[in-house]
């Protein structure tokens, strides 16, 4: 019965991302006790796996399911998340004269974003530890990601947002049967109340990389990359960064597909961070110029994180990738996303918009070639974003 629970999945124990000490996987988990730093998923390091495997597997992103921690394939929750297209961006390329443009574009999860690969992995793993309660806090994307998971799981969920998140992303928490709460302030000030909540109810907190599940399913997204580029990654990929879990992820996924035997002989993408003037935290930080001035609300909701808890983990991924880390106004990131809406037929973002943005500032300061292969990430549709359109 044993080897039955766990034929899925090659996880193997959890580590403190600070200094590696290690965590039982078995148990429910957070962020490091030793470091007070987020947790990571180990694998085997004796994984026997063919990426030929992945032929004719489902398509979603549960198709990488041995490198995922769920033990027991009855807990997982899912509603088709992952497998986004890789689409060339051409006309915008044609303008700008980029050689090879392409977007991934996760506006086409269930959820409408990116959160949706995080959150059915981590209430997954919350089903499976036999949690009945979950928490989070969010700018938006992911109270609503939560919600649907935590509704088609039979969970109660409780989201906090801050009062400025546009209606949208509110409604969308209420529909999916969410208790609500609306505060005042950026993601920083739900987060102490989601903390709050954790301990006088038991909830599960599921706030970015407080708990090592959602970095798992943002993770495929790098599969992903590897896989729909036939194993020929970009040279470099532009991400909108505010809590920066995916940006962590993808770079995870490369590390283990080169573990694996996926990639051979290969140069790692060079990472670029990309943040709104406004709340800018980790341009600081990442560029060694680390300040503690207060930092405001963005239109890309996403990007307005202004205590990211990995931080640690987000400079790494740039400087062991030799990448970027660039700030661009929000006018300039508005303006964007709607012209690549309208001369690709792709619903850009906001936070998608300032990845075009930032990449355009980066080729004028020489960081960047227009030869290069360029992946954007648009991490969700405009959809709930239309009031900052109009």
């Amino acid at each position: 019965m044993e080897s039955a629970l766990h034929a899925h999945s090659f996880a193997s124990d959890l580590s403190c991302s600070k200094c590696g000490e290690q965590f039982e996987i078995g148990n429910p988990q957070y962020f490091s006790t030793c470091c007070d730093k987020p947790l990571v998923v180990n694998y085997s390091k004796e994984i026997q796996l063919d990426k030929r495997e992945l032929i004719g597997r489902e398509n979603s992103m549960w198709r990488y399911t041995e490198m995922l921690p769920l033990m027991n394939e009855k807990n997982k929750v899912s509603l088709g998340e992952g497998m986004t297209p890789i689409l060339p961006i051409q006309s915008y390329a044609r303008k700008y004269g980029f050689d090879q443009l392409f977007v991934k574009d996760e506006g086409l999860n269930p959820t409408g974003s990116f959160k949706s690969r995080g959150m059915s992995m981590a209430v997954s793993k919350a089903k499976e530890f036999g949690v009945k309660e979950c928490v989070v806090p969010t700018a938006g994307n992911a109270g609503g990601a939560m919600s649907a998971y935590c509704a088609a799981a039979g969970m109660k969920s409780t989201v906090i947002m801050p009062r400025h998140t546009p209606k949208p992303f509110q409604e969308e928490c209420r529909l999916f049967g969410s208790e609500l709460i609306l505060v005042d302030g950026l993601i920083d000030r739900c987060g102490e109340l989601a903390a709050s909540i954790q301990k006088e109810t038991g909830a599960f907190n599921m706030s970015t990389l407080k708990e090592p599940y959602r970095l798992e399913g943002k993770k495929t997204i790098g599969y992903e990359i590897a896989e729909q580029m036939n194993w020929e990654l970009p040279d470099v990929i532009v991400y909108p960064t505010g809590g920066g879990t995916g940006l962590i992820g993808i770079w995870k996924a490369f590390h283990e597909m080169m573990t694996l035997g996926w990639l051979k002989n290969q140069r790692l993408p060079r990472m670029v961070v990309v943040q709104s003037l406004n709340c800018s935290p980790m341009v600081h930080f990442v560029n060694g110029n680390e300040n503690h001035e207060s930092y405001g609300e963005s239109k890309a909701n996403g990007l307005a994180v202004p205590k990211a808890f990995g931080k640690d983990l987000i400079k790494n991924v740039v400087h062991e990738s030799k990448g970027s880390a660039i700030a661009v106004s929000e006018d300039n990131i508005l303006k964007t996303a709607q012209e690549l809406s309208r001369s690709e037929g792709i619903s850009f973002s906001p936070e998608g918009g300032a990845t075009m943005a930032g990449l355009l500032e980066l080729v004028a300061l020489g960081e960047v070639s227009k030869s290069e292969k360029i992946l954007l990430i648009n991490t969700g549709n405009a959809s709930k974003y239309m009031d900052h359109f109009l």
